[in-house]
Formats: structure tokens, C-alpha cells, sequence
């Protein structure tokens, strides 16, 4: 199986799916993971440049990943980016990946970057313009999915799940690379809140530890 996960900044692609991709390679599924801002100019200074593409590549590391995608669209202001261009670089990675599965940001998100990207991800994966997609899902990232608009969009409502009982340490090791995102108990994106929320997902389905997904569309 091919999987592609598009993310907006580094970080995003754990926050949400990482035990999961940790899942699919070791069960040898090919996994591209593709971070398409730069995640560092609304932030940091450009010396934090660097250093944050190191990051991404020890955490990409740690979960198994070998394809590695970091892309330098504008750190926090995607809107400034006409969304036609968006989608041209997520149909370029869908052409180069062939992927049967997609995995991107929950559309409701209250970062607009994430939006924004979910948008340009839906688009280039409709299915006569991406016949190799058979599944796209969603996935949350604390502290940005549960601040959604609850009157403009649907709340997150998780439909599918990912028992990464035996990848939590993974995940946990890898968004520990990040060391400044990572933010002290009980903020949503210290270490314990992020296994906290695992487990809680997992006591939903009965297993010790999980991952929660929003089902777009499925082809079976």
C-alpha cells in the first residue's frame, strides 16, 4: 500500500498521525510524509531555519520514514497563496506517490494554513483527477481541531480509528525532536497530554492506545 501524508508545518505530521505512520511502515507500506510550509518565518528567526528541517528529519527517523517531503510555502499565511498553486504541489506529490491513501488536516481546524491545505488536498484528490486514491481521512491536531467553529463547520467526529498501541513511544520520541513545540504539562502538545489523548482514543475502540480519524470518502 502507498500512503501520502500531507501536512501544513513541521510537527503536524505527528501530532495527529504519527503512531499511525509508524503502523503502515511496519507493515511495510511505502509512506510518504510532505510538510508544506516552512513553519519557522512567522515564528522564528531564519537561523531557526535549519535547524527545524533537522528536526523533521530525526523525528522522520525515529518513525521509519525515509520520504521525506519539507516544502516552503509561508509559514502561517497560506491564504496569501493563490489556492490553485497549493493544489499543484499536492497534485504533483499524489503523481509521484501513486498513494491508495490519504491522510491530511481535519478541515475545521482553527489554523487557517490547515484549511487552507485540506482544501487544496480534497482537490487534488477527487477521484477521476486521482484514480489511485481509495481512501482520504482526516486528522486532528491538538490544540487547533478542538477550537474549530463549531457554527461554521462540523465538529471533529472521529469515524475511523488506528490502534497504535505498540508506536506511542515512537510518536512520543519523534515530536520530541521539536523542542520548541513542545510545551509543558498539561498543555494539548506536552508528551503526557499527547498520551493521554492516545489512550483515550484507544479506551473508544478497547485497545490501550489509538489514533482518530474523520472518513472523507472510502472506495472498497
Amino acid at each position: 500500500m502507498n500512503v501520502l501524508v500531507v501536512a501544513a508545518h513541521p510537527d503536524d505530521e505527528l501530532l495527529g498521525v504519527g503512531g499511525t505512520i509508524a503502523s503502515h511502515i511496519a507493515k511495510g507500506d511505502r509512506v510518504k510524509v510532505a510538510v508544506m510550509c516552512e513553519g519557522v518565518s512567522s515564528r522564528y528567526n531564519g537561523d531557526w531555519d535549519v535547524e527545524v528541517r533537522k528536526q523533521a528529519n530525526q523525528a522522520a527517523q525515529i518513525l521509519g520514514v525515509v520520504d521525506l517531503v519539507l516544502g516552503n510555502l509561508p509559514d502561517q499565511r497560506l491564504d496569501t497563496v493563490p489556492l490553485c498553486d497549493v493544489v499543484k504541489k499536492v497534485e504533483q506529490l499524489i503523481a509521484d506517490s501513486q498513494p491508495n491513501v490519504v491522510y491530511t488536516h481535519f478541515a475545521g481546524d482553527i489554523n487557517r494554513d490547515h484549511k487552507i491545505l485540506t482544501e487544496a488536498v480534497l482537490v487534488a484528490a477527487r477521484p477521476y483527477s486521482a484514480p489511485s486514491v481509495k481512501e482520504v481521512l482526516m486528522f486532528e491536531t491538538p490544540s487547533s481541531t478542538e477550537w474549530g467553529s463549531a457554527t461554521l463547520t462540523p465538529p471533529f467526529h472521529a469515524n475511523v480509528y488506528v490502534d497504535v498501541t505498540d508506536f506511542l513511544e515512537q510518536k512520543i520520541r519523534a515530536f520530541s525532536c521539536y523542542s520548541a513545540e513542545v510545551r509543558p504539562c498539561p498543555h494539548p502538545r506536552s508528551l503526557e497530554a499527547l498520551a493521554d489523548r492516545a489512550r483515550y482514543w484507544g479506551s473508544m475502540i478497547n485497545r490501550r492506545c489509538a489514533e482518530a480519524f474523520a472518513l472523507v470518502r472510502s472506495t472498497r
